[in-house]
């Protein structure tokens, strides 16, 4: 059982979780991930590994509630368990050499994803600029940790804070005033799409994680496969991070609704559960 330590909400519905897993703090690199189960019979959920401490023997977390299986994991409090956590998985981060200029993409929760990488960029001695985003103000995350590893610029739909528009529009800023090395993105599909069709002209080397269905995570079950340049790869070991120029989003993005009538039907009946476990309460109290 892994304990969880800490707890702190993010965003309205992205959380950090610091979590008890001294063995995978002790090896852990800038770009794996881990999968979790909540406990018996529950759903595998693979999670970027965005921090280590190899002394506390903690990993940390980022976690956005989506479906039943991630609110209750996001639910979960400091001295509550999680059963399982296997790591770490996938492959370590390609990192360009010192001296070069990377502008990091990051959309929604996936500026979590892009916090190790960033630091690992930081610390090599590569200097970064990262482009985050949210709908909001509210839904804008860990604009503080960027910074202590470069320039941060933020963006937001609705105009509420920092830049007004998305994140494409900045990155396109920066491409034109030249300088850009390399371009890592992670988000939403749609997102990473139009950076990587953005950066192509510009012959700037772009690297997405991506975000595939997976279930064991050691490429057994295939749910993760995904077409880089044509060729048959699988997110939990080839990847998560590939060329973007190479990927075939239409079909990553085909795959990942697969299983979303039963993701929407699970959270209804969640919801429903909830609800009943709340009126219960109210007429036990009464």
């Amino acid at each position: 059982m892994h304990s969880v330590l800490e707890r702190e909400q993010l965003s309205p519905n992205v959380v950090r979780l610091v979590v008890e897993a001294p063995r995978i703090a002790k090896v852990r690199r800038p770009g794996q991930f881990v999968i979790v189960r909540r406990g018996p019979g529950g759903e595998r959920i693979p999670l970027t590994i965005a921090d280590n401490d190899p002394v506390a023997g903690t990993i940390t977390l980022m976690i956005q509630a989506i479906g039943a299986s991630t609110t209750e994991l996001t639910n979960l409090q400091v001295g509550d368990t999680i059963q399982d956590v296997a790591g770490p998985l996938g492959s370590e981060t390609h990192l360009p050499p010192a001296g070069t200029h990377a502008v990091c993409v990051g959309g929604g929760v996936g500026t979590a994803v892009l916090l190790p990488i960033v630091r690992a960029l930081g610390a090599k001695g590569v200097k970064v600029t990262s482009v985050i985003g949210g709908r909001s103000k509210d839904w804008v995350i860990l604009e503080k940790e960027l910074l202590e590893a470069g320039d941060v610029v933020t963006c937001t739909d609705d105009g509420s804070y920092g830049r007004h528009g998305f994140v494409t529009q900045a990155l396109k800023d920066l491409l034109d005033a030249g300088g850009v090395d390399n371009v890592y993105a992670i988000g939403p599909v749609p997102m990473m799409r139009a950076v990587s069709e953005m950066t192509k002209p510009y012959g700037v080397e772009t690297t997405v994680s991506l975000n595939a269905i997976m279930v064991d995570g050691t490429g057994m079950c295939g749910g993760c496969r995904v077409t880089i340049g044509g060729e048959t790869k699988y997110a939990c070991v080839d990847g998560p991070e590939f060329d973007a120029h190479q990927v075939n989003f239409q079909e990553l993005a085909d795959r990942l609704t697969t299983y979303r009538m039963f993701e929407t039907a699970a959270l209804e009946r969640k919801k429903a559960e909830d609800a009943a476990g709340a009126c219960a309460t109210t007429e036990v109290k009464a």
